[in-house]
């Protein structure tokens, strides 16, 4: 176990904090932090040959049609760089804050195993997912809170594992879904129809190479800190992520008990990362809806050989 200090009660700034559920699971769609673990984390390559979105048997699988019109208004390699140029300063505040997991700590291990069996299925969703620098982070962070930046930097917060005390299966869910967010190009969409309300001229002379580009790549970064994405959006990634993770391995019915365990911890009012999700009962309707569509694909996945457990419910200070 190394012995570089790491805590799991960090403060950390309102920038961090304020990150919801890079998708997943807050109200503000903060996507500013894409954090990278210490020196020496292994880049997360898409590995082997993934199918088709929709390889399988007739009816088999999720389709929810194509990526919207409006990312198409933004180059994605800008959305990418932009969202990188955040990682790294986001980066650099959490490591300030000791809140790094260091690369051999059994949940960042657990992550990024979980990760590499799901990664090679993304491109059939987004063919720029195969030439992604897939990364994974765990902060020390009580928050419950997870995402995924556009270019395939996946963050955990610490609060999500042990007070909800996931399952490995009920963990892929969750990086399902935050994963789909950026496969399906949600943050380029909205900023998208952000530069359509504003009128196409301003964008149209910068991505003709008229106008100044640094700045577009600039002001993209400033609104991934305060995108929010619609319930539709929200919906999407559920069933995508619930494809993924059946492809890979992992039991899609754990999305169920995640989101009960979500409602569990919503008693007294809903935190704050769920106000833009759909309410509990119905996303777990949906999700119902949907299982016979990827249960075959998970009876049929090669299956996990590793198997990790949560960290315990108390853990603080490490």
């Amino acid at each position: 176990m190394s012995q570089l200090p790491f805590v799991t009660d960090a403060d950390l700034p309102p920038a961090l904090h304020a990150h919801g559920c890079g998708c997943a699971l807050h109200r503000r769609r903060r996507l500013s932090l894409g954090l990278l673990a210490g020196g020496g984390l292994g880049t997360l390559g898409a590995c082997g040959t993934p199918k088709s979105a929709n390889a399988g048997a007739p009816g088999e699988g999720i389709d929810v049609g194509k990526r919207s019109s409006f990312a198409k208004l933004v180059p994605a390699d800008q959305v990418e760089q932009a969202a990188a140029q955040q990682f790294v300063q986001m980066q650099n505040q959490a490591r300030q804050k000791r809140a790094l997991a260091p690369d051999d700590h059994p949940q960042l291990l657990r992550l990024r195993y979980i990760a590499k069996r799901m990664i090679p299925f993304a491109p059939a969703w987004n063919p720029r997912a195969s030439q992604w620098r897939w990364e994974v982070v765990l902060i020390g962070s009580p928050e419950i809170n997870a995402f995924c930046m556009p270019g395939g930097k996946i963050a955990f917060f610490w609060g999500i594992l042990a007070k909800l005390q996931l399952s490995d299966d009920e963990v892929a869910m969750i990086m399902g879904h935050e994963m789909a967010h950026a496969l399906r190009e949600h943050a380029r969409e909205r900023i998208g129809k952000s530069y359509a309300t504003r009128g196409a001229v301003e964008l149209g002379s910068a991505l003709l190479g008229l106008g100044n580009t640094g700045r577009l790549v600039a002001g993209l970064g400033e609104q991934l800190l305060t995108l929010t994405f619609s319930r539709d959006d929200e919906s999407e990634a559920d069933l995508v992520g619930m494809d993924l993770a059946a492809r890979a391995g992992y039991n899609p019915a754990a999305a169920v008990t995640l989101w009960q365990k979500m409602g569990q911890v919503s008693q007294g009012g809903p935190p704050e990362f769920l106000s833009t999700h759909p309410k509990g009962p119905t996303r777990i309707k949906d999700i119902e809806l949907a299982l016979p569509k990827v249960e075959p694909l998970y009876a049929r996945a090669p299956k996990p050989t590793q198997r990790f457990g949560p960290p315990p419910p108390s853990t603080a200070a490490r």
